[in-house]
């Protein structure tokens, strides 16, 4: 079972180490997985993110929260990039990655509808607009967002 706020207890925990080496922390995530507790880590930079950016991460943040010890089992720290189809986790995502499509599961129906394939048209005080591959627009709040991932363009 994992602890309420662990999750933003290790954002706060990775952000700066993040910061110091030119990383943004795209998403956190602890989950079990075939019986295994995963700490997954989404880190990403202008470019990509490489091998060796993953390791660093890895090794300062394995330290870290070896100090900090948020977590009281065992578990395996993951530091990745978050793929082409990235998970869009923040209200500035939907800023930079305008005029991209995207899947977007709402919680609550926009017009009838809880899951959009669109092109994301950005973002402005909390409110994400979109348009549908039919042509059509809706504006969704950033907090009715449950979930959104990239589409994969090849």
């Amino acid at each position: 079972m994992k602890p309420a706020g662990l999750e933003d207890r290790i954002k706060t925990i990775a952000e700066p180490i993040l910061a110091s080496l030119e990383l943004e922390l795209v998403h956190v995530e602890y989950i079990t997985e075939h019986g295994s507790r995963i700490l997954r880590v989404y880190i990403d930079k202008p470019g990509g993110v490489t091998l060796d950016d993953c390791a660093d991460v890895s090794r300062a943040l394995g330290a870290a929260l070896d100090v900090e010890d948020p977590i009281h089992e065992r578990y395996a720290l993951e530091v990745s990039s978050p793929g082409l189809d990235r998970p869009l986790v923040k209200e500035a995502d939907y800023v930079r990655f305008a005029g991209k499509k995207a899947r977007i599961r709402t919680k609550e129906a926009v017009d009838g509808r809880r899951n959009f394939k669109a092109v994301i048209g950005g973002a402005v005080s909390g409110v994400i607009s979109v348009t549908d591959f039919d042509g059509r627009g809706f504006d969704i709040a950033f907090t009715n967002i449950e979930k959104a991932r990239l589409e994969v363009e090849i």
